[in-house]
């Protein structure tokens, strides 16, 4: 019996002892209490450094956004020199989230190709009218909508182009795109095509609406172009949406100094052009630009 009872005894005290010796070296392979708090105190420390320069750090404004400052230059055209483009700016520039659907760079427009004078798919305006759109644009995108332009400034060129096009009477690829209910004949008289745009003298733009959260364009009832009726601001054939669309591109537009085109819902002019008198003729690129 008194063996037993020392066996047991041995048997706990080298259990025990295997205990101590487990602990130390699991104490020998971690960090000390003392070392720990500070490595968390250090790794704590790093964290908010980090957030703190992450915060302080600039960043990109979201993609829905633009920037809403415009450093006005003042410079000016000389209204004697049509190839004088000192007074213009690409909206691109001024606008930066403004959707450039430059038809006329393309070949989807009523002509079937790209237009003379069209050396890039810019619009570029005089910066009166660049500056006055900027406006209607903030005011757009607080309403969730941002600009599509389909063009701006056009050169004298340009329009030389369209008045050789519509001589040609046998030249009808893109009828059935804008003007199916016409016959070629009369676009001039009807004043869709002009021998001199208001255009050329850069303060007029052509343009729609894109919804900021879908990246639809707003369906305003008929396409940039479209010779016929339907394309009257005020035509009682779209439906109540449609119109409302319109109204609303109008009511900005004309809120910040522009007036409509009667037939055309697309199109706006500056009411206080600088360059009233002057068509320009330098070509739509960046190189035309002085800035």
């Amino acid at each position: 019996m008194n063996r037993t009872r020392n066996f047991y005894y041995a048997l706990c005290a080298l259990i025990a002892a295997c205990s101590l010796l487990f602990c130390a070296c699991a104490q020998n392979n971690s960090i000390p209490a003392e070392t720990a708090a500070t490595v968390d105190e250090t790794a704590v420390q790093a964290t908010v450094t980090a957030t703190e320069q992450a915060t302080e750090m600039p960043t990109d404004p979201p993609a829905t956004q633009a920037p809403t400052e415009y450093e006005f230059r003042w410079e000016r055209s000389d209204p004697n020199d049509p190839y004088d483009a000192a007074g213009f700016v690409s909206v691109g520039d001024v606008i930066p989230d403004a959707v450039m659907d430059i038809r006329y760079y393309s070949d989807y427009n009523f002509v079937g190709e790209r237009i003379d004078g069209y050396e890039e798919p810019l619009a570029l305006l005089s910066e009166e009218a660049a500056y006055a759109l900027k406006g209607a644009a903030d005011e757009l995108r607080e309403e969730g909508y941002r600009l599509v332009i389909y063009d701006a400034y056009r050169p004298r060129r340009a329009v030389d182009h369209f008045a050789s096009w519509a001589s040609d009477w046998s030249d009808t690829r893109m009828k059935e795109d804008f003007y199916p209910e016409l016959d070629k004949s009369v676009l001039f008289d009807y004043g869709y095509i002009a021998y001199y745009s208001g255009h050329s003298r850069g303060s007029k733009v052509d343009l729609s609406l894109q919804e900021i959260a879908t990246g639809k364009e707003l369906d305003m009832g008929g396409t940039f172009d479209y010779f016929d009726e339907v394309s009257h601001p005020d035509y009682w054939g779209v439906t109540a949406e449609q119109y409302e669309n319109r109204m609303t591109l109008r009511d900005a537009m004309v809120s910040h100094g522009f007036y409509p085109c009667s037939t055309e819902w697309w199109d706006f002019t500056l009411s206080d052009e600088p360059y009233p008198g002057t068509y320009f003729n330098f070509p739509v690129s960046s190189e035309s630009l002085v800035y």
